[in-house]
């Protein structure tokens, strides 16, 4: 421990903050890292060079883009070296592995395409988290789950029940839950002419999906909604209140998930995730950085993530699964993926050193100039050096330590990618 830790400990402690558990306590929180920001959410199962469709969008071509299972995996790998915590992984459906050629479509999906990433987990201590890819196909009409073609809704309706049979394999195998989430893209471009027809398909195909059994103590299914996508600007069938609504009809059966880049631009899901758990026992939530719209950008230690991480923190960190989801191609995605998680981590940690009892308490008697005095000065204590604590007590290297190695590996590796 160095001088500057213990000083900075002995400061948090004069206001009634244990540093150690704070510590402890953020090596055992799951935070889900996700695939594709390493391949631009191409995935395997079809042609790589195929524009992304059914609202998916990625922007820049920076060059080294993962092309395969063994790429990707690398370069997850990589990435596991810099991030301290305790990370799941996050895949879609899309990122099955097919041996020997023998390729499957969607609704034919089995666990066996799976059997690489389960021995790619159990390798490295990981849980998996689990995503139905309904989007980027052929199949997209351009609805999935709520088109008024029945042949092209069924076959996403077995799909879904496929990933659910998925999911279940990854949570016994991994023996940790696995969070499913179900989010289409389905939607119209211009002004429809029906609006509540969609959206009852919609419900009975999420209905069929979540009829195929599964432990829902260990399989988490979620419904995601989405303010708009691009091709569906003027109207989103999986809506907030369509969400929203069937998971709290369905509580039994599937938790809401919040992406916080899927909301209107003054709309904060900091403020949302204290209204929902008044409600559920436990919620999922995507960390993104949206800029203006869901734009996918790698995670800042910004006020809103820091604000997220405080709710989680004073509602119960043991009642929201946590997962990134960004995307970013302009840059190179082994800093994306490291940068974004490291400060989720960060923000967690900061959360875990505020007084939050304390702070209740001043709220609860109206003293609001102290608590706004007490919420500030909080922002200049020694934060860094508890960050740095924490990352060496995990063998990871400290801010301004990891990017060198990450500019190796561009060097070394995906510089030499087609």
């Amino acid at each position: 421990m160095s001088t500057g830790f213990n000083e900075a400990k002995r400061k948090y402690e004069n206001l009634g903050i244990d540093v150690e558990k704070a510590i402890e306590t953020l090596k055992n929180v799951s935070v889900s890292l996700h695939c594709w920001q390493g391949d631009d959410v191409r995935g395997f199962d079809t042609d790589p060079n195929k524009p992304l469709t059914g609202g998916i969008q990625t922007t820049g071509n920076y060059p080294g883009r993962a092309s395969n299972p063994e790429e990707l995996m690398s370069d997850i790998d990589e990435v596991l070296k810099l991030i301290p915590g305790k990370p799941k992984m996050n895949l879609h459906a899309s990122y099955a592995i097919f041996e020997d050629g023998q390729w499957a479509d969607r609704d034919k999906l089995e666990p066996k395409h799976f059997q690489k990433w389960v021995d790619f987990c159990k390798e490295r201590g990981l849980g998996c988290d689990f995503n139905p890819t309904f989007f980027s196909h052929e199949k997209c009409d351009p609805l999935t789950l709520s088109s008024k073609n029945e042949e092209t809704r069924k076959f996403w309706i077995e799909h879904g029940k496929a990933c659910i049979r998925i999911s279940n394999y990854l949570a016994e195998e991994l023996g940790e839950k696995c969070v499913m989430n179900i989010w289409t893209g389905d939607g119209l471009k211009d002004v429809p002419g029906d609006r509540i027809g969609p959206r009852v398909r919609y419900r009975e195909s999420i209905d069929e999906i979540l009829s195929e059994p599964y432990d829902f103590s260990k399989v988490k299914p979620c419904i995601e909604s989405k303010v708009f996508g691009i091709g569906v600007e003027a109207y989103t069938v999986g809506s907030a209140e369509f969400a929203l609504s069937y998971a709290a009809f369905n509580r039994d059966k599937c938790i809401p998930l919040m992406d916080n880049g899927h909301y209107h631009p003054t709309e904060v899901v900091s403020d949302k995730i204290p209204a929902l758990l008044t409600f559920f026992d436990e919620i999922a939530l995507h960390v993104t950085r949206p800029i203006r719209w869901d734009s996918d950008h790698v995670v800042l230690f910004d006020d809103e993530t820091k604000e997220i991480a405080r709710e989680i923190v004073r509602c119960g960190l043991d009642k929201v699964d946590i997962a990134l989801d960004y995307f970013d191609a302009s840059i190179n995605r082994i800093s994306a993926w490291t940068m974004g998680y490291r400060n989720v981590q960060k923000a967690l940690l900061f959360a875990l050193l505020q007084p939050t009892d304390e702070l209740r308490k001043l709220q609860d008697e109206h003293n609001f100039s102290k608590l706004m005095v007490a919420q500030e000065e909080l922002k200049t204590m020694p934060f860094n050096e508890i960050w740095d604590e924490y990352c060496a007590r995990c063998g990871k290297p400290l801010d301004g330590e990891w990017f060198p190695e990450v500019e190796r590996y561009e060097r070394e590796v995906l510089s030499r990618r087609g």
